[in-house]
């Protein structure tokens, strides 16, 4: 059994602490967060064990592992103390807010040989695990074209801030939103290098951006655009879309369906004709032992669990792979509305089995 404790009883670490608890190869043997009242009550209704200092349970339990969801502002040094105290990580995206907490981080992971992984689960969404296989086949022929949207109604009114509003804790839509979108892009297409055309807005927010607008281009000349609106009220929750054209073809993905477009039939995809057609999520996505808001949840930390007992160093959704779209996000945040000059991504040395990944993330 892997021993395990959660960091952070919010919204998504009670959806983890849930997940872990009824995984057969996880003894789930604390939970922590600064609310006493959180605490109190999980643990008379729960009977779980809970502390409100991160350092005291480290010190009083002996641990394997911990999940981390926690605000994204204390991800960094949460994370250096789980790596020093020698634990095998999951934590909640975004990663770091700045990549430079991130390089270092992933480089004590490496050299310690634990385990870690960051929660981009629409990574274990079977349309979008889809996608990628395709794109990575060939069937599509060359990629010029990628467009990663997400759209939602989390701020519908000007109101009083939370941490994710916040620009130093949350990053609002950028990091909540937008993250994920560039993961799917990364994910599916590779990272792109430079961006531009960048637009972020507050709608109702003060201090953060409520919509994000970009332009990406690829080394080879291929170009992607993000589009994210947290203020839209159009959507009843989260709706996220990647759409990606190629000289033979074109496919369009989100969390029900993977619509795939062929000019002509392609071996790597016996079944598909020329024209359209659509492969379901749920004939894609495997039975999970636990459903909690989507399998994707719980495909994810069965994965951290499985890499942990198989010695897996090199899986989906390190704190290296992370750091992609957490550069991504830098480069958004340094360029102004479209008006500074192209911002250039670290290209040197790009390689990689997703179209290449920047020479500092592979520690070239």
């Amino acid at each position: 059994m892997i021993r395990t404790a959660v960091l952070g009883l919010g919204k998504m670490g009670l959806s983890h602490l849930a997940i872990a608890r009824a995984h057969p190869d996880i003894e789930l043997v604390a939970g922590c967060d600064s609310s006493t009242y959180l605490t109190d009550v999980l643990t008379q209704y729960s009977g779980l064990k809970c502390y409100s200092d991160f350092k005291k349970m480290l010190a009083e339990e002996k641990l394997d592992a911990i999940l981390i969801a926690t605000p994204s502002k204390i991800h960094a040094s949460m994370v250096r103390t789980a790596l020093d105290q020698g634990l095998h990580v999951f934590c909640e995206k975004p990663f770091v807010l700045d990549p430079e907490d991130g390089y270092p981080l992933a480089e004590l992971a490496e050299q310690k040989k634990l385990v870690n992984q960051v929660g981009y689960h629409y990574r274990f969404v079977g349309a979008f695990k889809e996608a990628a296989r395709i794109v990575r086949s060939g069937a599509l022929g060359e990629i010029h074209n990628v467009r990663a949207e997400a759209y939602g109604p989390v701020v519908l009114r000007p109101s009083g801030s939370t941490w994710r509003s916040a620009k130093n804790e949350g990053g609002g839509a950028l990091y909540d939103y937008a993250c994920h979108a560039l993961d799917l892009m990364n994910f599916v297409a590779g990272p792109p290098s430079t961006v531009s055309g960048v637009v972020r807005h507050g709608v109702f927010s003060r201090d953060v951006d409520d919509e994000v607008y970009a332009l990406f281009r690829y080394p080879g000349g291929g170009s992607a655009q993000l589009s994210v609106n947290w203020s839209d009220e159009s959507h009843r929750k989260m709706s996220t879309t990647l759409s990606v054209w190629g000289t033979k073809g074109k496919l369009v993905a989100d969390r029900q369906e993977c619509q795939i477009y062929l000019r002509e039939p392609h071996e790597a995809l016996p079944g598909a004709p020329k024209g359209w057609s659509v492969r379901y999520t749920t004939d894609l996505t495997q039975e999970v032992w636990y459903y909690l808001r989507g399998e994707e949840y719980s495909a994810q930390v069965d994965y951290f669990v499985q890499s942990i007992k198989m010695s897996r160093l090199d899986g989906e959704n390190s704190f290296r792979s992370a750091l992609q779209t957490d550069r991504l996000v830098s480069m958004l945040l340094d360029t102004e509305n479209g008006t500074a000059p192209q911002h250039a991504a670290e290209t040197a040395g790009m390689a990689g089995r997703r179209g290449g990944l920047w020479s500092r993330l592979v520690g070239s």
